[in-house]
């Protein structure tokens, strides 16, 4: 397995679809149901997320040649898009592109039926996540690497399983400032993972650039 391409996905999904950070969304759009309804809601959640992410997964880069799109086209463009979110992050503002807008909060469905929307999609699995996905299975070019992708992405859906399913006990014991600490620390990881699309990209669009 390649261990550095496995702590970067990682790194780069958990910055996005943090747990922790997406944990007082999940309480604010359950907060009318009971706590198993709730622990159905983050089963059902997961469920959602493990397989519209997998379809991008699977086949998001031939959605962008059918469009005429490269890869590393899109590389520049996600990675802008993840730096906002990850600018969003540090400032603490939400992204609207995953939050949705005020307009759109107040449209939200009740709570047996937000599972998919609007926490798979598109908070959990919005443009950031969609880019990572999709970014990150270009770079898949052997077996090791697939592995080593369909782990960690599987991992991160079984993470947040875990969190949602905890989440009346874990509101009891985590504090804002702890909140507002890991969102800030996982801003500046995020930004610094879109710099490093939006480079690599650049350097192929513009091989000028490369030197």
């Amino acid at each position: 397995m390649d261990t550095g391409f496995a702590i970067t996905f990682f790194g780069a999904l958990f910055a996005i679809m943090n747990p922790i950070s997406n944990l007082p969304i999940f309480l604010s759009v359950t907060a009318e149901a009971s706590v198993a309804d709730q622990r159905k809601i983050a089963i059902k959640t997961a469920l959602y997320c493990l397989i519209l992410g997998g379809c991008f997964a699977v086949a998001g880069s031939q959605v962008l040649h059918l469009f005429g799109i490269s890869v590393d086209d899109f590389r520049v463009a996600g990675g802008l898009v993840v730096l906002l979110l990850a600018l969003n992050m540090l400032s603490g503002n939400e992204s609207s592109a995953h939050h949705g807008t005020d307009a759109e909060k107040a449209d939200y469905p009740a709570p047996e039926t937000v599972a998919f929307y609007p926490l798979t999609f598109p908070i959990l699995v919005g443009p950031g996540t969609i880019t990572t996905l999709i970014v990150y299975s270009h770079q898949v070019t052997d077996a090791a690497h697939a592995i080593a992708y369909a782990g960690v992405f599987a991992g991160m859906v079984a993470l947040l399983a875990l969190t949602f399913w905890n989440a009346p006990t874990l509101a009891k014991h985590l504090s804002g400032t702890a909140r507002v600490i890991m969102s800030r620390l996982m801003g500046m990881i995020l930004a610094a993972i879109a710099i490093g699309m939006i480079a690599e990209g650049l350097k192929a669009v513009l091989p000028g650039l490369a030197g």
